[in-house]
């Protein structure tokens, strides 16, 4: 019984460490990134190119839609781990 508050800290540092649980690693936390990543590419284009400013508001369309499919996603199931500690 003599286990302290730091060793019990550790204890779920090497948990996680050994369960791949980083925070946002989850099908719905990388469907939301790489969407909007590909939302923020697009709109990085479309200011190169003029700006153009219909693809640059459809490039925050799909920047907005990558957040709200990551919500949805992680709402059906998609967004736990199965060994989530929170």
């Amino acid at each position: 019984m003599d286990n302290t508050t730091a060793d019990q800290t550790l204890d779920y540092e090497s948990e996680e460490a050994h369960a791949g649980g980083l925070h946002g690693s989850t099908p719905a936390a990388w469907t939301a990134v790489t969407i909007v990543l590909v939302g923020f590419t697009v709109g990085a284009i479309a200011m190169v190119m003029g700006p153009n400013w219909v693809l640059f508001w459809i490039s925050v369309g799909i920047a907005v839609a990558g957040g709200l499919v990551g919500k949805v996603m992680q709402l059906l199931g998609f967004g736990a781990r199965s060994n989530d500690h929170h």
